[in-house]
């Protein structure tokens, strides 16, 4: 009898054949499962994208080089809804920051859950209760409450959630750890300048304020005729001045001209008219002129229902990507009053400078210079400017003036000819808060995408009489049971014959 026709033969190629089975399907299902670890695709095909990050924090996590430690003592406990709600949005939320540091050797966020009440030793440890989260990152330590991650509305006496608020406080909360310094930003003050801590609507800034500190900034005032110096922690920061009601003097304006040429400072000038600061030179140095021209601009969709402004006209730019959001976003700018500003296209060529207006008026505008009379407004040629008129300039130092061979980290300038951009009432309109972060960003060296979003909590409710309910009841009962019992019938009936 051949060997292969013998029954014990057949039983070792039909065990070998099994063996090599078992074994391909091994290697797939490995092989598999590395692809899906090292090369995988993820699709967030929600509304509005509510499970991804966004470009700001994506950036921000880039550049961590510091390891966070997130600790979360929230329960998912079905007899507290609200916490568990909680629980799961923000442990959602961290599973995103965890993927996107998953391949960063030099920074990667890691999260663990403690149930202080099971774990006590631990909780200890933590030196926190419940229902928090804690970031850890060195001796650096933050606790986050709930409160913190929600914006509640308390309309009628009982509190309600609108939004969640968990991206913009997590990275607020990882910045602060994980950075050693904080950057300053100071606000000059003694010439009728907006403060950061005004309430008011119409000149106050404390809004403003609390977003930059979210963002992990560090405010202060300084006062050049009180103290005619400017700090040294202000070269890695940025000086903001904010509507200045009166002129400066010689004395403060060789100060800030010396700080932007000879230390790489950063400011950023907010002007209203009519007033004009007395900057004529520090302009002059860097290739802007503020035209004393109000921008009158009659293109219907640049006006809004209370005959405010309504900029949409933004330049992109490469290199400082401070309207990048705007453009992809279509996000509008809204301000009252405002002056016409431009890069003077009078300067040296060899000067060293790169001169850009990102905001822009429509094609229909015209800056009024004879606005302060009170006659009606109407456009004189050879008088007033007409066309796109910038109401915002960058000016940043790419190289020493003259072709010196000296290299140095070049100072930054940003001008708007409105400071109506980031009161109060304004600063969360459209785009304006996107814009003057993105400035703040790109002077400070943190161009990145900014404006992070809080993402609404959705409500669903179903709503059935009682006829519908009886329906219902009698569909998943009767139904249901029904069809499956039907087509067993069939497959029966078919096997049968």
């Amino acid at each position: 009898m051949n060997l292969a026709d013998s029954f014990r033969a057949a039983r070792w190629i039909r065990l070998t054949n099994l063996l090599l089975q078992a074994i391909l399907f091994v290697a797939l299902f490995a092989g598999l499962n590395y692809v899906a670890l090292n090369h995988s695709w993820r699709f967030d095909l929600t509304q509005n994208h509510q499970h991804s990050l966004s470009a700001e924090t994506i950036s921000y996590l880039n550049a961590l080089d510091r390891d966070v430690k997130i600790t979360v003592t929230l329960t998912d406990d079905p007899d507290h809804e609200e916490i568990a709600q909680a629980y799961r949005d923000i442990t959602g939320l961290l599973r995103e920051y965890t993927y996107a540091t998953r391949n960063n050797d030099k920074g990667k966020i890691t999260v663990r859950e403690v149930d202080v009440y099971q774990n006590r030793k631990e909780a200890e440890d933590l030196g926190t209760g419940p229902n928090v989260v804690v970031l850890v990152c060195g001796e650096h330590r933050r606790v986050m409450p709930l409160l913190e991650f929600y914006r509640v509305n308390a309309k009628e006496g009982k509190p309600r959630k609108e939004s969640f608020l968990g991206e913009a406080a997590l990275t607020a909360g990882i910045l602060d750890v994980s950075s050693p310094e904080k950057k300053k930003i100071y606000f000059i003050a003694g010439h009728g300048e907006m403060k950061p801590d005004d309430v008011d609507r119409v000149r106050g800034l404390s809004q403003l304020r609390d977003e930059l500190r979210q963002r992990n900034y560090e405010l202060a005032g300084l006062d050049l005729s009180l103290a005619p110096k400017i700090p040294d922690d202000a070269d890695h920061g940025v000086i903001v001045i904010a509507s200045p009601q009166k002129r400066f003097l010689p004395m403060e304006e060789e100060l800030l001209r010396n700080f932007l040429q000879t230390r790489a400072g950063r400011i950023i000038l907010l002007l209203d008219p009519p007033r004009q600061p007395g900057l004529e030179s520090l302009f002059f140095d860097w290739g802007v002129i503020v035209y004393d021209k109000l921008v009158v601009d009659p293109d219907p969709k640049s006006l809004t229902e209370n005959n405010d402004l309504r900029l949409w006209t933004f330049v992109p730019d490469q290199i400082s990507h401070i309207t990048d959001n705007l453009i992809s976003n279509e996000l509008p700018v809204v301000v009252g009053p405002a002056l016409a500003v431009s890069d003077d296209l009078g300067r040296s060529s060899n000067d060293g400078l790169r001169v850009k207006k990102l905001l822009l008026t429509s094609d229909k505008a015209w800056g009024e210079s004879d606005y302060r009379s009170g006659a009606r407004w109407e456009y004189t040629p050879g008088q007033d400017l007409h066309g796109h008129l910038g109401v915002m300039v960058i000016s940043e130092r790419t190289q020493p003036a003259n072709n010196l061979p000296l290299s140095v980290r070049g100072g930054r300038l940003a001008i708007f000819g409105t400071s109506d951009l980031v009161t109060n009432n304004r600063i969360f309109t459209s785009g304006n808060l996107n814009l003057f972060l993105a400035t703040i960003n790109w002077t400070t060296d943190r161009d990145t995408q900014l404006n992070i979003p809080a993402r609404p909590i959705q409500r669903f409710q179903l709503s059935l009489s009682q006829e519908e309910l009886m329906r219902l009841r009698l569909g998943l009962l009767a139904a249901v049971p029904g069809f499956i019992a039907i087509l067993g019938f069939i497959v029966f009936l078919t096997r049968r014959s």
